[in-house]
């Protein structure tokens, strides 16, 4: 699964939580299809290709538990409200955005890597070398700049893993 973050506009955002709020994950899908198709630039957009599995494994417990680990650096992946059961789509307000945009901030690189090399989920395919540290190191630092451009915006944000 490929993962991407969008810092969405408040026209998406409501019309995302209307769909969920009615249950219409046909209509969530088809949002998400708009979004990912029309989207405008990469300012407020990331791709973390596979990274975003590592990355939210070593911000909360290890697993890919979406409560797992602790409010916000939980939020940064898959911690948010999930808007369809088919595959990852993961919302969080602007609040929210803000708050793991400052817990971010305080993440150094040999907390990541103690978190990495704490991973012990069999479910996890990454090979846990240092290539895939280095690899998750670069999504993890491309994850940080997004959530600091989208709190600057003041934009909700949309996880997306299919």
């Amino acid at each position: 699964m490929l993962g991407v973050h969008f810092a969405i506009t408040p026209d998406q955002e409501r019309s995302l939580l209307a769909a969920d709020d009615e249950g219409d994950t046909d209509t969530v899908g088809e949002l998400l299809e708009d979004i990912e198709e029309s989207w405008p630039g990469d300012a407020l957009k990331v791709d973390t290709d596979k990274a975003w599995d590592a990355i939210h494994r070593c911000l909360t417990d290890g697993t890919l538990d979406p409560d797992g680990g602790e409010y916000p650096l939980s939020l940064a992946v898959l911690g948010g409200r999930h808007l369809h059961d088919e595959y990852y789509v993961v919302y969080i307000s602007a609040a929210e955005t803000r708050a793991v945009a400052a817990a971010l901030r305080g993440v150094v690189r040999t907390w990541l890597r103690r978190r990495f090399d704490a991973i012990e989920d069999p479910d996890y395919r990454g090979a846990r070398d240092d290539a895939d540290f280095e690899y998750t190191w670069d999504g993890f630092g491309d994850v940080r700049a997004f959530y600091e451009r989208a709190a600057a915006a003041g934009r909700a944000v949309l996880f997306t893993a299919t």
